[in-house]
Formats: C-alpha cells, structure tokens, sequence
C-alpha cells in the first residue's frame, strides 16, 4: 500500500517548481491533492489533469491569493469538504525580493511577509480542528537556508523564513500529543525553470561562462558545488509524512550542499 492512501493532502505554491513536484510525489503515494498558485490558466488546468491521470487520485485547484488571509482560510476548509478530511499542508508558497533595507519597497516587505510567513499562520489556524479531531496530521513548510543563516540585502526574506522556525516548533509543541507533528525543510539553491532562466543574463552581466555563474554566483555558498532537486526536497516531504518520521516534529531539516555547517 502507498504511504499516503486515504489521504488528502493541500500544497499551496505548487502549480510549478517545488510545490508542483511535492503535489506529484504526494500523488504517486496515492495521496489526493489540492494545488494552489498564479500562471496560465490552461498551464495549470494540464497540470491538474497529468495528476489525476497519472496517479489514478483525484486533483482539485484552488486560486486563492496568499495575501489574503480570509482565502487562505477558505481554501483550507474548502480542500477539507471536498475530500472529507485534510492530512496533510504543505506551506510552500513564497516569493522573495533584493534590496538593502534603507531602499526596501514597503509593498514588496510586507508582500514577502505575508506570503511566506502570515499565510502560513492562517493556513495551519485552518487545518489544525480537523486534524486533532482525527487525531492525525502533518504540517509541513518549505523554509530555506536562509531560516538558519542570514545574506545581505535579502531582509524581508531572511525575517520570513526564520519566522516559519519559529512557527514550526511552536505548532510542534502545541499539538505533541495529537498524532500532528510539524516541521520545515530547508533547501539551499534548487534548480527550477526560474533559476535556469536566470543564467543568461548572469552570464552577460558578469562576463561569465556557465559554469562560472553555476559554480561562482549561484553556488557559491553550497560546498557541493550541486543544485538542490525539486524531487529531492519532495522526497524528504514524503518521508515526513510516514509513520517512520513521527517522532520527527518541530525541526528543520537542511537540505543544502552543507551550505549552513559552515
């Protein structure tokens, strides 16, 4: 049997990247699956349908914007009465901006916030009943890095995410003796069609080769010198969810190239 029959599960941020291949690992475990995020309409419509086909489980979409707390509450609750129950979050939606902090868009910290951190806040506030009254749970959240070690100009992000630590550990310890346990992942740089799309530029702005950007710009702070997956942060999301990480709660578990051990 799959690690996750019978189960229903919503990763928000997921109709592309991390998020997208979390929702398919979750799938492949025979898991239903809400998925959640901006992009082209019939994009996302293609990837709910591969799904469902691919995994024989059912796929829903929800469009709510992470902004806003009162649909990220809706969402919960509408996941939860379409399936029956709701076993598994994933707070994976995030978005990140580059400044120093004397320059920061007012717009762009508090949209950062929000996004990556206030909406989880909500999202769990939302699922937290159900899964006590099931007395069964997993919450999980895509962190980074950077929620255990800080970079320059990156202010916003950096605050985020190490709020998501401390969100995560004091879940964990509210619902200890629920069966619900808590816990975030951390990758360094992943490789996704975003960070791909960043090469080029790079090279020409640095006069760089692409090995150069790869090795020199983007992991320059991973001692790999190798990308993170997107199907290797999903396999470790997956493993949480077993019966085998169950005393597994309230950490943060680095996925990094052993950026953060130096």
């Amino acid at each position: 049997m799959a690690v996750l029959t019978s189960k229903n599960a919503l990763v928000t941020g997921s109709t592309s990247g991390i998020g997208l291949a979390i929702a398919r690992a979750f799938a492949a475990e025979g898991a239903n699956v809400t998925i959640n995020g901006f992009g082209d309409a019939d994009a996302i419509e293609k990837e709910r349908a591969s799904i469902e086909a691919d995994f024989g489980v059912k796929c829903r979409y929800s469009g709510a914007n992470m902004m806003n707390g009162e649909e990220v509450t809706a969402m919960v609750k509408d996941a939860e009465a379409a399936f029956g129950s709701l076993d598994v979050l994933v707070n994976n939606a995030g978005i990140q901006f580059v400044s120093p902090i004397d320059e920061f868009p007012d717009d762009k910290w508090e949209a950062i916030i929000r996004i990556n951190l206030i909406a989880s806040f909500y999202a769990i506030k939302a699922v937290l009943p159900g899964m006590k009254q099931r007395k069964w749970g997993r919450i999980i959240s895509t962190s980074s890095a950077h929620a255990l070690v800080a970079s320059p100009f990156k202010s916003a992000y950096v605050s985020a995410k190490h709020g998501v630590t401390g969100l995560t550990k004091t879940v964990a310890l509210e619902v200890a003796r629920d069966g619900i346990t808590a816990n975030a992942i951390a990758p360094g740089y992943v490789w996704t069609p975003l960070v791909e799309k960043q090469i080029p530029d790079t090279m020409k702005a640095r006069n760089m080769t692409e090995e150069q950007v790869k090795n020199d710009v983007l992991l320059a702070a991973q001692p790999t010198k190798e990308f993170v997956t997107v199907d290797e942060v999903a396999a470790i999301a997956v493993f949480l969810c077993t019966d085998s990480a169950k005393q597994i709660t309230g950490t943060t578990l680095s996925v990094d190239g052993g950026w953060t051990a130096e």
